[in-house]
Order: C-alpha cells, then sequence, then structure tokens
C-alpha cells in the first residue's frame, strides 16, 4: 500500500503505516498522544526511513536537533503530516567518540543546511554531505572546537 500524499482521513493510522513499511528496521515506536509519535531508528537506517517516510508515507521535513548527551550524541528529526495533524519524530544515537551519520541531504534537499549547523556546533560529522563548511561560526573560531558540547575541562 501505497500512501503519499496528503491524507485527510484522521482513520490513517501513521504508526502502523511506519510499522508495515519499516517495522523489523525500528527499535521502537511510541504514540504520545494524537498528534505525536516518536520513533527510534538505528544510524545506519535513518537515510531509508528518511526516504520512507517523505518519499512513499509523503510527510514533510521539519527540521532536525542534535544533542550532546552524557553518553553520546543523539539526533532528532521530525516530520509532519499536515493533513493528519501529526508529528513524527525519528531518534538516533551516535557515539560520542566518532559521532557520525549518513547525510540524509541527498534524501531532502531542507536538510542540507541544518546538518552543516550540527557539524558546525556539535561536531556530528555527515558523511557525504555535499557542502559541510562554516555556516554560522566566524571564520577565526579555533578549529576542533564545539559551542554546543559539553566537554569536561
Amino acid at each position: 500500500m501505497v500512501c503519499r500524499g496528503n491524507w485527510r482521513s484522521n482513520g490513517v493510522n501513521v504508526a502502523r503505516e511506519i510499522q508495515i513499511h519499516f517495522g523489523d528496521k525500528l527499535k521502537s515506536i511510541e504514540e504520545r498522544s494524537r498528534k505525536r509519535i516518536y520513533v527510534e531508528v538505528e544510524r545506519e537506517h535513518i537515510p531509508a526511513f528518511a526516504k520512507l517516510i517523505i518519499k512513499v508515507l509523503g510527510a514533510r521535513f521539519i527540521t532536525a536537533s542534535g544533542v550532546h548527551t552524557p553518553n553520546g550524541f543523539e539526533i532528532l528529526y521530525h516530520f509532519s503530516f499536515d493533513g493528519l495533524n501529526k508529528i513524527v519524530t525519528a531518534k538516533t544515537y551516535l557515539d560520542a567518540k566518532k559521532p557520525e551519520i549518513e547525510t540524509i541531504s541527498n534524501i531532502i534537499e531542507a536538510a542540507n543546511w541544518i546538518e552543516r549547523e550540527m557539524w558546525e556546533l556539535l561536531g556530528i560529522n555527515f558523511r557525504n554531505h555535499p557542502n559541510l563548511k562554516r555556516l554560522l561560526l566566524d571564520d577565526d573560531w579555533p578549529e576542533g572546537d564545539y559551542p554546543l558540547r559539553h566537554e569536561k575541562k
């Protein structure tokens, strides 16, 4: 079943559609309210998940956010099903010592700048990104100094 396009019926079960199309690759899926679904996906499956949710299920990319945690890094990718008033957040974790993940900017062009921002401010490497260069920090900002990391000094 292809669900491409704007779903208008509240009878569509987005969580179920995600499970049908991506089930064995999901670590978890939780529908916390009528409007919010959270899924956990291993980092190597994020590009496939982005492709599924955008190209097959017809969601819109909102943004992504990166967080430095005591155990490493967490990236949250936020998608919207506007016609259903639902938001899906896909969460993945990255290693503390070598935070890297494949880019989704080749699937979702709008992810280009937010990936650059996370690279610059958190030091997360987005493999195969077409243009990882500074976006926000001054040119004389020290290389390897990431302002949003919570490093112990």
